[in-house]
């Protein structure tokens, strides 16, 4: 992939920058909306990762890109959460490259639809489900006055 420089408007729909981006957290049901996710929860997967996705869009045979990019709003900065993805949705002349994927909640759509049925998510047993990392707080006891 070439260095992606500043959005340009004279830049072509195949030029890297002009391609959507999509983000594990867009499509994860464990999100809430205010933590990045796009969709309903019932379009959603639970903890998806960026190689899933690219996995997927691959045999769509849309043009795919992985960036080592971590979301914004991603409070955890382990491995596990990196990983952008980009997505070329438009020809140079601004049609559609595959008329079923003409935006950008289509394509996630499809993406939350495929991920449960990769192999790799229909073989784990349940108990090696990947377990969201969430901070457990105490709640401190009230200690009376001494």
């Amino acid at each position: 992939m070439a260095m992606i420089t500043s959005w340009n408007p004279e830049k072509k729909h195949s030029d890297v920058e002009r391609w959507i981006c999509i983000y594990p957290a867009y499509i994860n049901s464990k999100k809430t909306r205010a933590e990045g996710r796009k969709l309903p929860k019932s379009s959603c997967v639970e903890n998806p990762t960026h190689q899933e996705i690219r996995d997927v869009l691959l045999t769509t045979g849309l043009h795919v890109g992985v960036e080592n990019k971590l979301y914004p709003r991603e409070r955890s900065k382990e491995i596990l959460y990196r990983g952008r993805i980009r997505v070329q949705l438009k020809n140079d002349d601004g049609t559609p490259l595959k008329p079923e994927f003409g935006t950008r909640e289509s394509v996630m759509k499809y993406i939350g639809e495929s991920i449960p049925k990769l192999k790799t998510r229909q073989n784990r047993p349940a108990d090696q489900q990947p377990q969201s990392t969430q901070a457990i707080t105490k709640s401190k006891g009230k200690k009376g006055r001494r």
